[in-house]
């Protein structure tokens, strides 16, 4: 039975951010009922976002943004961490009302186990629609762990926290991913993205990729990402990629928003990185 009423856990909050004034009240407000402490690391926004994060009682950090996994091991080893479980949260999301009973039930429950992670789900709201089919639901990530138990992979793109001991296990309830930002904000976010995985396919094709230490939904797209999808023709596989989200995962049934989200982010986005690394590899030449 899930504990009633909350109060402030042992639980930093982490959140990164660049420009999220128009996210990030709702990111704070959602987990300030259980974070005892909530620390954004901001990359010098010229909007505000730091205003907006201190005047609702995060602390704010600044520091360059190299990629994500730098920045997130940077906020480990230099914020001062005090508590025993650190939540990794992004500012476009919003932790559900089931999410802070769960969290609070299942830090308290795990406070002396060998469960040193959590895997949090996340359902996507894209252009106003709550994404249900595509694969995109839930979509799940390792995001709340035990200080010193875990490490954030310094990767360009696909970064990862790792546990360096114990095992992780899934939580039942479902939180929201809801960028309020407009469908030009999400273009402009994956070109940048699109760079970001290019670095790191060079940086990692050819290298022997250790998956054993990832969760299972992370083996899973790693696995994928390197062992399958990167080694099939470019000019076909995006195109497959999207057929498989669309039509084999039922992304359609999502309406004209699931076509959108499965053209842009399993097509045009896929494309685009192949096309950047076919760029940098002529140059090469």
């Amino acid at each position: 039975m899930l504990l009633e009423g909350f109060k402030l856990l042992n639980l930093s909050t982490i959140i990164l951010t660049k420009n999220e004034e128009k996210n990030i009240a709702k990111a704070i407000l959602s987990i300030k009922k259980i974070s005892s402490r909530i620390i954004v690391v901001d990359s010098f926004s010229n909007d505000k976002t730091t205003e907006i994060a201190k005047s609702l009682g995060a602390e704010i950090y600044l520091n360059e943004f190299i990629n994500y996994g730098v920045q997130f091991q940077w906020a480990l080893d230099n914020c001062n961490i005090d508590t025993k479980w650190v939540f990794r949260f992004d500012a476009d999301e919003e932790l559900s009302k089931s999410g802070e009973k769960e969290i609070e039930f299942l830090l308290k429950k795990h406070d002396s186990t060998n469960v040193n992670g959590l895997i949090f789900n996340l359902e996507i709201t894209f252009l106003g629609k709550k994404l249900k089919y595509g694969g995109a639901y839930p979509f799940r990530k390792l995001c709340i762990f035990k200080f010193g138990k875990a490490f954030m992979e310094k990767r360009f793109m696909d970064e990862q926290i790792i546990l360096t001991d114990g095992k992780s296990i899934k939580m039942k309830s479902i939180s929201y991913h809801n960028d309020y930002k407009d469908l030009t904000s999400w273009i402009d976010k994956h070109n940048k993205y699109s760079t970001r995985a290019v670095f790191d396919y060079f940086e990692n094709v050819n290298k022997k990729q250790i998956i054993s230490k990832l969760d299972n939904s992370s083996i899973l797209r790693r696995f994928f990402k390197y062992f399958i999808y990167y080694k099939l023709p470019k000019i076909l596989r995006s195109r497959i990629y999207f057929i498989y989200r669309y039509y084999f995962q039922f992304g359609f049934l999502d309406g004209y928003e699931g076509y959108i989200y499965a053209f842009l982010q399993a097509y045009w986005y896929r494309v685009l990185i192949d096309a950047k690394i076919y760029e940098l590899k002529k140059q090469k030449l």
